[in-house]
């Protein structure tokens, strides 16, 4: 790969899961790649495993949940990593509780994490690549955007507004080169179930892997140019979850 083509990528929620299985799956096909969670500890392991491939990784430790501290530090990342030409907003909080039992304070930190703080990664990295005139931007959502289920309210409202941001941002920076996806992952096997906001007992042998995901975002990503997946939704083979 030349120089030229050389594409790096910012990864939130990248300390495991499906942003892990993300940062590994780029790290192979040669994206070189900033890796963005809570966890600097987790972080350096996964930047470990992805700098065994031979691509630039650096691990910074960033709380997306004080939203107003998230555009400049994203800013600082991009300033000292290089211009950002892939974004992959996949950071996120899953919460179960029925609406009437969500006191606000939950539904808050939900709608923060999910919504507001992918927002702010977005606005952060917008300007260079808009001077650049190209970028692809991948937002996580959820099935439970667009199926809620009972139990899961301001998770599936959170998660239908990233669908919402995503649409409308597609349609604004498309005349800049900038391509922008929602994906809507059914269930997940990954440490999401075991998160104290999370109350639900699936069967999750017959989840989708993270690292099917992962194939997915990349496949989105290497797509020609003049190409873009508005919205992929992706379903475990073996049920509805």
């Amino acid at each position: 790969m030349s120089v030229e083509q050389k594409r790096r990528a910012l990864i939130t929620g990248a300390s495991s899961g499906i942003g892990k299985a993300t940062a590994l799956a780029f790290a192979k096909a040669g994206i070189d790649v900033a890796l963005v969670s809570r966890s600097l500890d987790k972080l350096e392991a996964v930047k470990e495993a992805v700098q065994h491939t031979g691509v630039e990784a650096k691990a910074y430790a960033v709380d997306l949940a004080r939203i107003s501290e998230v555009k400049e530090k994203i800013q600082a990342i991009a300033l000292d990593f290089g211009d950002i030409d892939i974004l992959v907003n996949n950071a996120g909080l899953a919460y179960t509780a029925t609406l009437s039992e969500t006191p606000l304070e939950g539904w808050q930190q939900v709608i923060d994490l999910n919504l507001t703080g992918v927002f702010q990664c977005i606005v952060g990295i917008l300007p260079s690549m808009r001077d650049r005139g190209t970028g692809t931007i991948i937002n996580v959502a959820s099935i439970a955007a667009k199926q809620p289920f009972p139990g899961w309210g301001a998770y599936s409202v959170s998660k239908a507004g990233l669908i919402a941001l995503s649409q409308t941002l597609a349609q604004e920076e498309r005349t800049h080169g900038i391509r922008v996806t929602a994906i809507c992952p059914g269930a997940v096997n990954t440490e999401l179930w075991d998160t104290e906001t999370v109350h639900a007992n699936f069967d999750r042998s017959k989840m989708l892997t993270p690292e099917i995901v992962a194939q997915s975002i990349l496949y989105t990503v290497l797509l020609p140019q003049q190409a873009v997946i508005d919205e992929l939704t992706l379903m475990p083979s073996a049920g509805a979850l």
